[in-house]
């Protein structure tokens, strides 16, 4: 068969390698859960079958399409992208429709390990009646794990009467141990349904806040940027260098330590800013105590460590426009303003506009700004303690799936994650339309 051309064959060398990838992987997890059945087989179990599989089938591959042995350099790309990209895609998915969570996360509860002090079959006797051992009431149908040495199992608990407990199935080896597993189960639309009974105390006001956080940022740092990129732009301006130097150190300095030095100057005590207000008579500005103005705290903090992006933007654009327009213009009695207004700004449109949507949906998502310089705080009454004032739509995710009320709620913060995911795709596709990336050209 001969190579099928252009983006044909790209897209076909693309799936089916990716589709060997799927079928490889999809053996090592099925012989996993078969060789679970009997044994407890370690992890990388699923490795060495997805090798197996793969090395004969890319021959066979190779053989019944000669041409595809070309794109071979494609699999170990392939390979991370569904191991980084693809898996944790489809786990967070999946997790969006369970009640996945610290309490029920799948593993064993190891305070409900009970001896086994006698055994027929599925039919184990325990030290203790199954209900107090095992903390269930009733116990029917939940998930234990039983185990020897060198041995483990999964079932569940067909009928528990007193202290014994029959199984759904036989276990291969003489019982010593049971233990409760914490197990998860699948919860349908009950994630979303919560996320949107909640809608008054967190969806909505993140919601709008962190819609006002991304286009207040983009505005306030294209501003600025722009201000100080015309004002550098000119040649007859004495330090020019040294003037953008200093400018971009604080895009130059690790954000982390940026905003923790921040975080001190804007102390309500002791910070060097209220000192210096207080000097001049000011009264003391409850920066990150107060709901209102820690608001404004993040702005002027992500101000700082944004506008020398746009400002260098900024710079680049503005090498673009020939010198020969301004000095035609010049010559046509054309003032700085009018020469500002009449080609500088039409023309720095164009490269902008992506810089600024791409700046929106950078921000969209500024997770650290938020957990490093707040925490998503100050506390707001009548919202949820994972959903506070500050709180944007990706640290009310974190924030649920890992501290939610003392437990990591981590299927609902999933849920959370499908919406951020709709809304990001939205504004990404707003993007392509103002921008025309997916205009054909003719």
């Amino acid at each position: 068969m001969r190579h099928p051309p252009g983006l044909k064959g790209f897209l076909l060398a693309l799936g089916l390698l990716l589709g060997l990838l799927l079928l490889s992987t999809g053996a090592g997890l099925l012989a996993y859960f078969l060789l679970e059945v009997y044994l407890a087989p370690p992890g990388w179990t699923i490795l060495a079958v997805a090798l197996l599989v793969l090395l004969p089938g890319a021959v066979a591959l190779g053989r019944r399409f000669p041409w595809l042995t070309d794109w071979y350099y494609f699999l170990p790309a392939l390979s991370f992208l569904l191991v980084f990209t693809l898996y944790p895609v489809g786990l967070t998915l999946y997790l969006a429709f369970t009640d996945y969570s610290g309490k029920r996360n799948g593993f064993p509860d190891r305070s409900t390990e009970t001896r086994v002090v006698g055994q027929e079959g599925p039919r184990l006797l325990l030290e203790a009646p199954v209900r107090e051992a095992l903390r269930c009431d009733p116990c029917q149908g939940e998930v234990v794990e039983v185990y020897a040495e060198g041995h483990r199992l999964r079932a569940r608990i067909a009928r528990a009467e007193g202290a014994a407990l029959v199984l759904d199935r036989v276990p291969p080896f003489r019982v010593e141990y049971v233990a409760k597993v914490n197990a998860f189960r699948f919860v349908g639309l009950r994630n979303f349904a919560f996320i949107l009974s909640q809608a008054s105390q967190a969806l909505l006001p993140v919601f709008l806040w962190n819609v006002v956080f991304a286009a207040s940022t983009v505005l306030l740092n294209a501003l600025l940027g722009l201000i100080l990129g015309l004002v550098l732009n000119n040649k007859g301006l004495k330090l020019r260098n040294f003037y953008r130097t200093v400018l971009i150190v604080s895009w130059a300095l690790p954000g982390v330590i940026t905003v923790q030095v921040w975080v001190a100057l804007l102390n309500y005590n002791f910070g060097a800013i209220n000192r210096l207000l207080g000097v001049l008579g000011v009264y003391p500005i409850p920066w990150l105590n107060d709901p209102d103005w820690a608001k404004v705290a993040i702005l002027l903090v992500n101000l700082w460590l944004g506008f020398p992006y746009m400002m260098t933007a900024t710079l680049g654009a503005l090498s673009t426009i020939p010198d020969e327009l301004y000095e035609a213009a010049k010559v046509d009695g054309a003032t700085p303003w009018q020469a500002l207004f009449g080609i500088t700004l039409p023309l720095l449109e164009k490269p902008m506009v992506p810089i600024l949507l791409s700046s929106f949906a950078y921000n969209f998502n500024n997770f650290y700004i938020i957990y490093l310089l707040t925490g998503g705080g100050p506390a707001q009454e009548g919202r949820l303690a994972t959903a506070q004032s500050t709180d944007i739509l990706i640290s009310w995710a974190y924030k649920t799936a890992f501290s939610a009320e003392g437990q990591s709620a981590y299927g609902l913060g999933a849920a959370i994650s499908l919406l951020i995911f709709a809304i990001t795709v939205a504004i990404s596709l707003v993007n392509f339309r103002v921008t025309g990336a997916l205009r054909e050209v003719r």
